[in-house]
């Protein structure tokens, strides 16, 4: 029972920080590879905080509100480009980012971390065990579903999905393109910031390697399985990703076959995904 509430825990908080990726990317058509960055800057920015006496609730907002700030500035650099060349822009701004979390050793530790993270004290109630942090999260991931599907269910989801599909005629209606892609990132990136905020105190200590390039993998990788602009399949398939590696521990492998097992299990599923489900399970839209 705590190791299935234990990955219960990183799945409730995966979907949280998949469907802002899949906001961008899926619903808005912006290919953002550098989300990861936002989560460790939000996990930083808790832990930090919270560290330095500042109560959670507030550390979890300014989580993601500090996250939500690097949105404008991404956008701006980026402006000129699109496509390849902005998942390639998205992606170095996530490589200097851990590049910040693994040198800035006055503030971050560097490669040696920040241990010792205190778990969420919500006006004297402390989530401390791993059944009450798993409601809390789901809790979280409940009400982040709620209002992204109220979101992109409404008028302005709409708008969304016209700049991913031709922004050049929304833009020719009179709408501001640019304004609409930095609230959209700003929503993601503020979901990543409180989703780094929930596994910084839900592990108690966090490092430079949890924000590095296997983690940008396999974030893109869930909205891909799942379908770009579906967050039925952002839920299914970080379900499906967290889990079916795991099924291989109960398997009788040595130590030596059982970690290279994990990756070709993992790496097939992917590859018959991409074979004869191109949008992924529940897509509707394919991303060009």
């Amino acid at each position: 029972m705590p190791y299935l509430t234990h990955l219960f825990v990183y799945i409730a908080t995966y979907i949280i920080l998949a469907i802002g990726l899949n906001l961008s990317i899926g619903f808005t058509g912006l290919l953002n590879l550098g989300h990861v960055a936002f989560l460790g800057i939000g996990a930083y920015t808790s832990a930090l905080l919270t560290l330095a006496g500042v109560p959670f609730p507030l550390a979890f907002l300014a989580a993601g509100i500090f996250a939500a700030l690097f949105a404008p500035l991404l956008m701006y650099l980026t402006k000129n480009v699109r496509g390849d060349y902005l998942a390639l822009s998205t992606l170095g701004f996530g490589l200097v980012a851990h590049a910040v979390f693994l040198n800035w050793i006055s503030l971050t530790h560097g490669p040696l971390g920040i241990p010792g993270i205190p778990r969420p004290d919500i006006f004297g109630f402390v989530v401390s065990s791993r059944i009450e942090f798993f409601l809390f999260t789901v809790t979280i991931a409940g009400i982040v579903l709620f209002i992204i599907w109220l979101l992109t269910s409404s008028r302005y989801g709409t708008l969304l999905g016209a700049i991913r599909d031709d922004e050049l005629a929304v833009a020719m209606l009179g709408k501001n393109v640019m304004r609409l892609k930095i609230q959209s990132l700003a929503i993601a990136a503020f979901l990543a910031g409180i989703a780094g905020s929930l596994s910084a105190h839900y592990i108690t200590y966090i490092d430079p390697t949890a924000y590095d390039i296997p983690e940008i993998i396999f974030i893109v990788s869930v909205v891909i399985v799942g379908g770009l602009a579906s967050l039925r399949g952002t839920v299914v398939a970080t379900i499906l990703l967290v889990l079916l590696p795991e099924a291989l521990r109960f398997v009788d492998l040595p130590s030596s076959v059982l970690g290279p097992s994990r990756q070709l299990l993992y790496a097939v599923f992917l590859l018959l995904i991409l074979l004869y489900r191109p949008r992924g399970l529940f897509g509707t839209v394919e991303l060009e």
